[in-house]
Formats: C-alpha cells, structure tokens, sequence
C-alpha cells in the first residue's frame, strides 16, 4: 500500500522501513543502478524498494522484482541474508533512515527494460571492480562480504 507523504515521513522518522534487495547477476556480472534519492543519492546501489504492510514477502519480492529490474522472476531467488542500513538522510529534511535488508541473488536473462525511477543509470560490475569503485556503496560491498564474492 503507498502512502501518503505525512503518513511516510512519520514511519520513516520512527521505525525502521523493511526492505528487499537484489544482487542482480547478468553475464558474471553486477547490475547496479546509480540513485537519485536520498538516501545513498549519487551511489551505484542493488536495485531494491520496501516491503509494504499487509503485503506477503513473496509478493513484495515478486512486484519489487518488476518494479526495479522490469523483469518477472522466473524462480525464486536465493536468500543472502539479513543487513542492516543506518543512513544519515532521508528523502525527507532533517531525518534520518533506517532500513533492514532482506537481500536475494537472481539471475537476468536481459537488462532492456530497466526502470529509470530509482536510478538515472545502470552499470554492470566485475566483482573486484565493483569492490574497489568508490561509487560503489559500502552497504552494496558488505553483501558481497558476507557472501565471499
């Protein structure tokens, strides 16, 4: 459910906002889009978006899944784990931004229809690149610790 922009900044001020994340794989490679929102704004970061109340994780997964990457998930993708995201901004002035992670790892078939919404522009990434890139995001590189490249 969206909500209103008042209703938002209050949750967002208050609790912390649950999120799915995906380590998007394309050619050996890591799709990742350039935000341009608060938070993380100017960073190349994984496609994702929040989970919506009353919404079941497996259809937030699926509708972030078309939302952000354009794409209907073939297979289910493979749970990483559980993160956390402390941000400083948010979209709203003088408020911070707390999110816990779920993040997934899935394959693309094709990156042609990349939504522009979240992010003016998409990069893929070889693993030790996209590790040394400081545009990178460092909660971006803290998936690819834990999973060991």
């Amino acid at each position: 459910m969206k909500l209103d922009s008042e209703t938002f900044q209050c949750i967002v001020q208050h609790t912390p906002l649950i999120s799915v994340d995906f380590i998007a794989e394309y050619k050996s490679k890591i799709l990742l889009g350039k935000r341009k929102n608060k938070p993380a704004k100017g960073y190349y970061f994984t496609p994702g978006g929040r989970v919506y109340k009353n919404e079941k994780l497996q259809d937030a997964i699926i509708r972030i899944a078309k939302e952000e990457l354009g794409i209907v998930l073939q297979q289910t993708p493979v749970f990483i784990g559980v993160f956390e995201h402390f941000y400083d901004d948010s979209i709203f002035d003088n408020t911070s931004t707390h999110y816990i992670n779920l993040a997934y790892e899935c394959r693309l078939e094709s990156i042609k229809h990349l939504p522009k919404d979240q992010h003016e522009e998409y990069r893929l990434f070889e693993f030790k690149e996209l590790m040394q890139d400081e545009l990178v995001h460092e909660y971006v590189k803290d998936y690819f610790k834990k999973r060991g490249n």
